[in-house]
């Protein structure tokens, strides 16, 4: 498959008042790829290569322990990038945690080389770069905050068994995070780590305990 700059640009709107020989390079330097759904992409502690742009799917970031439990870092959409797969080519260190496919992806993969050299040549890719490192770093430790620190999963869990009724549950994310004094990303990442444990099913504004 080969992208053009049209589809590119619709998917990464932020590009569209970069400097159109950016675009170019990242086009004329990434390869198409794509994967299935449920498929492990790559795993904690391998080298990372290539520098990952999502176009379509959805993706999630993930650590292990070794007693099978599983906590999700971030998800990724369409028009993202994998902000540890960046910071793994920019220090130049293997990758800290899994990722997953959750539908099928679709993605551009850049070669590191040619990553670095976009990196040091434009601003614009840096300032896309790095400021969703920034917030997606923040989101992460807001969630490692509250899991480690306010046992949120516990809280989470007990506020779902008090207000459902026939174990079921109509509320939107935010307000749930309103009432537990937390963020929106973090109820939402949490109710999904539930979900594919089992405990719940989850629709739109719409939460069933199967647990």
């Amino acid at each position: 498959m080969v992208l053009q700059k049209s589809g590119f640009l619709k998917i990464f709107p932020y590009f569209r008042n970069a400097p159109e020989a950016l675009v170019n390079n990242i086009l004329s330097s990434s390869k198409y790829a794509s994967a299935p759904e449920n498929m492990v992409l790559k795993e904690e502690g391998t080298e990372v290569s290539e520098f990952v742009l999502l176009l379509s799917g959805e993706k999630r970031i993930y650590k292990a322990s070794g007693i099978g439990r599983e906590i999700t870092l971030y998800e990724m959409g369409p028009g993202d990038i994998c902000v540890l797969n960046a910071s793994c080519l920019l220090s130049n260190t293997r990758l800290p945690a899994n990722a997953a496919s959750l539908t099928k992806v679709e993605f551009l993969l850049m070669p590191s080389s040619d990553f670095l050299d976009i990196m040091a040549r434009y601003k614009a890719m840096r300032s896309f770069v790095f400021s969703r490192i920034n917030s997606s770093f923040v989101s992460m430790m807001s969630l490692i905050a509250e899991v480690t620190f306010g046992k949120m999963d516990e809280r989470l869990n007990d506020y779902l068994t008090e207000k459902s009724e026939n174990y079921k549950l109509t509320m939107t994310h935010q307000k749930i995070a309103d009432d537990l004094g937390t963020s929106r990303e973090v109820v939402s990442r949490l109710l999904k780590e539930f979900e594919r444990r089992g405990v719940v099913r989850l629709s739109r504004n719409s939460i069933e305990l199967t647990q």
